[in-house]
């Protein structure tokens, strides 16, 4: 057996595999968080309640067997979150998420000083306030006092290793995502870091994803003696893990996740230059993953329950699922967080165009949840080409798991059938998968590979419909 790790950017888990990759009835145990928001763009963790939410994840999961029954652990965690050390590697700085835009001021200046497009060649990352150089721009500027007592930057995958060990990584999947790799030699790029202020000495050294890890500090191992003897990998970046996890291991499959935020990404061992609007990141030395993500997502819907005092989630899916599309007379653009792809504007807010006195609650729903339809349409048009012919899409995320009606706006926004996977938890299941693969249990990642759910045919005439609201969509941000 293996344990799954999954620290996300709104919970942790832990889980038990076996050696096919199924999770075994029972054995998981979830902590629910949320970020701390603030009202100039900001969106951070606090790296010791996220370690606190890990540890009563493995707590409760402990196995009271024999060790070598649990091999391994496998551990994904969110992209992009940056985090300060000290000398002794306790956090300095919150863990400023993706989502953050504080520095997208100092975005914008090195998109001035700087040829994005050739950093975009080599990072697989546009100068944008998600990634690394423009907040340790930002944190110069703004936390002085606090930068300068920063040894290290990481994210917090560094700092679990840290506790459990006292040594750390950066795996090439975590650093692919920082905006500060050079993907053509897996090492930290000499201008990214240059545009963040940062040399090489003050970030972790690198590894890759089967680099393992092992002998827990005493006081880990006294607390969870059947993982003394375990191996423990690196984390590598959930959206990795994902695609793993929905078996979208190859550019036939394209994996459609909608958690916090939404993505369309596939993995291929030939990596392209991305094209504009999307980024390349990697699962490990030899895949990478290229993909769009954008800043809206589950989100945006539990930001209209939360704002409109919706019912219950099965009395608004009827709701949405009895209205037409495009038939609200609304057009939303979704940029509660920002955007990411493919425009990668910071500074972006959310609109809302077309309100009447007798516009209701469930037409504002219907409406945003078409937005992020919307802006994913523009991601796989991108995307497509980067795929195989005949490609599959296949679907997972919480929230889209949960609603039929919006897989079903997806795919008749996209015009290509969308499938959902029958895995409830996609980045889970990724994040054990390649631990058993790296074990040499699994041959390769193709071998454990189930078979899909439901799957949600585009229907023409609605597909027609919503060209018309893309481009109105389109002339809206225009405008604004």
């Amino acid at each position: 057996m293996v344990i799954a790790l999954d620290v996300g950017t709104s919970s942790a888990r832990a889980a038990f595999y076996d050696g096919h990759g199924r999770a075994i009835a029972g054995r998981s145990h979830q902590v629910q968080y949320a970020p701390r928001l603030t009202r100039d763009g900001g969106v951070e963790h606090d790296a010791d309640h996220l370690l606190e939410a890990v540890v009563a994840c493995l707590d409760a999961i402990h196995p009271n067997r024999p060790p070598e029954d649990t091999r391994a652990v496998g551990i994904a965690t969110f992209w992009h979150g940056l985090l300060g050390f000290d000398a002794g590697g306790h956090p300095i700085t919150p863990v400023y998420t993706w989502a953050d835009t504080r520095s997208s001021a100092e975005a914008q200046v090195l998109r001035s000083a700087l040829d994005d497009e050739a950093v975009h060649a080599r990072t697989g990352c546009h100068l944008h306030s998600s990634y690394w150089p423009a907040k340790l721009r930002w944190l110069a500027r703004e936390r002085p006092v606090e930068c300068g007592r920063v040894a290290r930057w990481g994210s917090f995958g560094e700092f679990l290793e840290l506790n459990l060990f006292g040594e750390a990584t950066t795996s090439v999947s975590m650093a692919s995502g920082t905006g500060l790799l050079d993907q053509s030699t897996a090492g930290w790029d000499v201008e990214a870091m240059a545009a963040g202020e940062v040399d090489e000495d003050r970030l972790f050294p690198l590894s890759d994803r089967n680099d393992p890890r092992r002998g827990l500090r005493a006081r880990w191992a006294s607390r969870w003696p059947g993982l003394r003897t375990a191996t423990w990998f690196p984390a590598v970046g959930d959206g990795a893990a994902s695609n793993v996890g929905s078996d979208c291991i190859d550019p036939t499959r394209i994996a459609l996740n909608v958690g916090t935020s939404a993505a369309l990404r596939v993995v291929t061992k030939a990596p392209p230059i991305p094209p504009r609007g999307l980024w390349r990141y990697r699962v490990d030395h030899n895949h990478a993953i290229v993909g769009g993500a954008t800043s809206e997502g589950g989100n945006i819907y539990a930001w209209c329950r939360q704002v409109l005092r919706l019912g219950s989630h099965e009395e608004v899916e009827a709701a949405l699922a009895a209205l037409p599309p495009d038939d609200h007379g609304l057009t939303i653009l979704p940029h509660l967080a920002g955007e990411r792809s493919p425009g990668w504007r910071d500074g972006r807010h959310g609109a809302i165009s077309g309100l009447r006195l007798d516009t209701n609650s469930i037409e504002i729903v219907r409406a945003a949840l078409e937005s992020v339809a919307l802006r994913l349409a523009a991601v796989y048009g991108l995307l497509a080409p980067c795929a195989a012919g005949g490609h599959t899409i296949v679907a997972s995320g919480a929230a889209l798991g949960h609603s039929r009606a919006w897989t079903q706006i997806i795919a008749d926004v996209i015009g290509h059938p969308v499938t959902w996977s029958v895995e409830p938890e996609a980045t889970s299941r990724g994040a054990a998968l390649l631990a058993l693969e790296a074990l040499g249990v699994l041959p390769d990642l193709a071998a454990a590979r189930q078979p899909t759910g439901e799957t949600f045919v585009p229907q023409r005439a609605h597909h027609i419909r919503y060209h018309a609201a893309l481009e109105r969509q389109r002339r809206l941000d225009e405008r604004v």
